[in-house]
């Protein structure tokens, strides 16, 4: 197996975990998050970071570098513009998830439950969902030709 098949099996394990991760959040996890009992909210917040950062962040690291890599080193008979959607997939989601989701996350955790920020940090993980279910769809097409070579 090639340095490229490598890389885009890496890539394609760690999107398809977090696309199963960030559905999840999206659709059951977040939503939860209005029912958390408010004298325990922050404490509950913040275990959630520090619990939900040992699960995702090699993953969500591996799948950035991955994608990055698969721009300049892709396996033959993959088109070149596939890469280059699975990285600004990537792009989006890293930005959405530095940018927005962490900075709210780190707003619930200080102040307490917000139902503002709630649905802003509900509302806006949609970006992060699309993007890693985008990148998941190039994974399984560049898979699926890398296969057929």
């Amino acid at each position: 197996m090639s340095p490229a098949e490598v890389i885009l099996l890496v890539n394609a394990a760690t999107t398809w975990f977090m696309c199963g991760v960030i559905w999840f959040v999206q659709l059951v996890h977040y939503p939860l998050f209005r029912d958390y009992d408010r004298g325990r909210f922050t404490a509950a917040m913040l275990a959630h970071q520090r619990r939900t950062a040992v699960v995702v962040f090699p993953a969500m690291a591996a799948g950035l570098v991955t994608s990055l890599l698969l721009v300049a080193f892709s396996p033959p008979g993959i088109p070149g513009w596939m890469p280059w959607i699975g990285a600004v997939s990537a792009t989006v989601w890293g930005v959405s998830t530095a940018r927005i989701q962490v900075p709210l996350h780190e707003k619930l955790a200080a102040l307490g439950f917000s139902p503002a920020v709630h649905t802003r940090l509900v509302t806006t993980n949609w970006v992060r969902a699309a993007a890693w279910s985008v990148q998941g769809l190039v994974c399984v097409g560049m898979l699926s030709l890398k296969s057929a070579n």
